[in-house]
């Protein structure tokens, strides 16, 4: 198994110590300690179908938390998406298109202010913004005043992670085979992306994406302001495909009147059957463990060969 060892002056944190996932099948390439003018460095953990040939072309799911990717034994919480198994299942029955898989690592302290879509809070009004901030603080997702920095966190993705990716491996470049995805807080960036370079990302798939932005839906404004923001930013839905999926327990019991307030936003923008899917799993948590169970039908959806 091949190990790339970046640091180009960077210290190695804690990122540099971690332990390699072992993939059920295929391999995974360590990019470690990634540097960025934009953000913080961190691991890029890529993914290679076991078919992986550089005499052919994949095309590239980059994903979000790339800690809790591929391998339970490694993560914080002993659970896992198991990507690879999924991906080997519907690769090996020829139902899905060759990919290869870019897990990023989250910036751990960072991780909110990263993934947290930059344009929808800065239209926030002052006091708005001072609100969220308290509560994120609280919550020890901030330790003073919140700004998201996800505008930087897609420019590290778009300019530095995928030209790096694309000269490294055989991969497809173009949007139709370039696709993002992310569950939580991850579910928002990857919606961000999509809509903030429709030109790079031809499909997203968002898992319990967290529309409350906090841990609260009463008097908070934020849902209203990401609905705003679809509302003038949706990609064109003649080349672009979009996945949401919600379910009812722990944290997602948050979500379900928040999507449809999405859904009908979707509609009216002109997406259909054809380009936008949206699921609800009944007695489904906010987990790994539940993602899992349905990472096939978004894969299905952006990667199928039909």
């Amino acid at each position: 198994m091949k190990k790339i060892l970046i640091c180009c002056g960077v210290l190695l944190s804690h990122f540099a110590l971690a332990q390699l996932p072992v993939p059920a099948s295929g391999t995974i390439q360590r990019a470690e300690n990634f540097p960025s003018k934009y953000v913080a460095a961190r691991n890029i953990d890529i993914w290679l179908p076991a078919n992986y040939n550089p005499n052919r072309k994949y095309a590239v799911l980059y994903m979000h938390d790339g800690q809790n990717l591929y391998d339970s034994n490694t993560t914080w919480n002993h659970q896992s998406w198991d990507v690879d198994d999924v991906l080997t299942k519907l690769i090996d029955t020829q139902a899905i298109q060759d990919v290869l898989v870019v897990g990023i690592w989250n910036g751990q302290q960072s991780r909110h202010a990263e993934y947290f879509p930059q344009k929808p809070f800065d239209s926030l009004l002052p006091a708005e913004k001072d609100s969220i901030s308290a509560e994120l603080q609280k919550a020890g997702r901030t330790k003073e005043g919140f700004t998201p920095i996800s505008d930087k966190y897609l420019q590290f993705l778009v300019e530095e992670l995928k030209p790096y990716i694309d000269s490294t491996y055989s991969t497809y470049t173009d949007r139709a085979h370039t696709f993002i995805a992310g569950s939580s807080m991850g579910g928002l960036i990857s919606l961000y992306a999509i809509c903030e370079y429709p030109k790079v990302f031809g499909g997203a798939a968002c898992f319990s994406t967290h529309w409350p932005g906090t841990f609260r839906v009463e008097n908070n404004p934020v849902p209203e302001a990401f609905v705003r923001y679809m509302r003038n930013h949706l990609p064109d839905p003649a080349s672009h495909r979009l996945y949401f999926d919600y379910g009812d327990q722990g944290l997602d019991a948050l979500y379900p009147p928040l999507q449809s307030k999405v859904d009908a936003v979707m509609k009216a923008k002109g997406f259909s059957e054809k380009n936008w899917i949206t699921r609800y799993f009944p007695g489904e948590n906010h987990s790994e463990l539940a993602w899992n169970k349905r990472l096939y039908i978004p894969l299905l959806f952006l990667l199928g060969n039909n």
